[in-house]
């Protein structure tokens, strides 16, 4: 529908109306990595079903993260966004103390 207020042929100074387009670039997301801290409590057969269950790592892959977090006292077990960081981490806790387990994780800004 046009515009009342404009004649058809344009506004009366003779300009156009044309809008520049702005090109918006947006910044990714800062990364942060979950990383594992070994505790002698936790049964590493169940720090493996969460890496696997949660962190959607391989068994392999799983039991690699475990053993060096076992071996060095910590391990990073993936880089993600904040929002994906933090709500695997909680999930992770959760589950941990449901089962009785002290599992310590953390996140860290990359």
């Amino acid at each position: 529908m046009s515009d009342p207020l404009i004649p058809p042929d344009g506004p009366p100074d003779g300009t156009t109306d044309v809008k520049e387009r702005t090109e918006t670039k947006v910044k990714p997301p800062s990364m942060y990595r979950v990383v594992l801290v070994n505790d002698d409590f936790t049964p590493r057969e169940f720090v493996v079903y969460l890496l696997v269950s949660i962190f959607q790592k391989n068994r392999e892959e799983a039991g690699r993260i475990m053993l060096t977090a076992h071996q060095g006292g910590k391990s990073v077990v993936g880089v993600y966004t904040y929002d994906v960081a933090t709500s695997r981490v909680d999930k992770a806790r959760k589950q941990a103390v449901e089962a009785g387990f002290p599992l310590a994780l953390y996140t860290e800004e990359v």
